[in-house]
């Protein structure tokens, strides 16, 4: 499946009111809530814990669009979400897109308090599994480090059936201040 880089704003904002009823796996078998609904989570988590970094938020908002733009990638979503974002949201959200997935990794390997998702602990293993001493050392000195496990550990947090936060289009001033930035 191909797909184009996104535009604009609205062009963005389409392809995430799309995600409504669109799942991270195509049985809904993955995670409790669909790709809109968790995007929305995990933004509105970043928002709180980080109220100063709307880039950090924005990426929280559309890390896993790579789920709809080729459904059933799952290690590949990461890249994905980042390349189809990259021109219009800037490097650095495109960046923490992708360093989701290696922030999983990173905290599969050195948190040992970390619980995954049932489809989160499945999916490790098609990612790379946990880092080894010498890529979690590489990915610690990532100037980006801190955000990307921000971002992980919001995603992780954005999986609850039936949570109660901001409407898409509330978003929509921030992801046009990112865009333009």
């Amino acid at each position: 499946m191909t797909y184009d880089p996104l535009p604009t704003v609205d062009a963005l904002m389409a392809l995430l009111v799309g995600c409504a009823d669109v799942w991270d796996t195509p049985d809904r078998s993955g995670a409790p809530v669909d790709l809109l609904d968790h995007g929305l989570q995990v933004a509105a988590v970043l928002a709180e814990r980080h109220p100063d970094d709307e880039e950090l938020q924005v990426a929280g908002l559309v890390h896993d669009i790579g789920h709809r733009l080729v459904p059933g990638d799952e290690a590949g979503h990461g890249s994905h979400a980042a390349t189809a974002v990259e021109g219009l949201l800037g490097p650095r959200v495109a960046r923490l897109v992708a360093l989701h997935i290696p922030a999983k990794r990173y905290l599969a390997a050195a948190d040992p308090h970390l619980a995954l998702s049932p489809e989160s602990a499945r999916t490790l293993g098609c990612q790379g599994g946990p880092m080894t001493p010498p890529e979690a050392t590489a990915f610690e000195a990532d100037p980006d480090f801190s955000a990307a496990i921000a971002l992980r550990r919001a995603d992780d947090a954005g999986k609850v059936v039936g949570l109660r936060v901001a409407a898409l289009e509330s978003w929509r001033p921030v992801v046009q201040r990112v865009a333009a930035g």
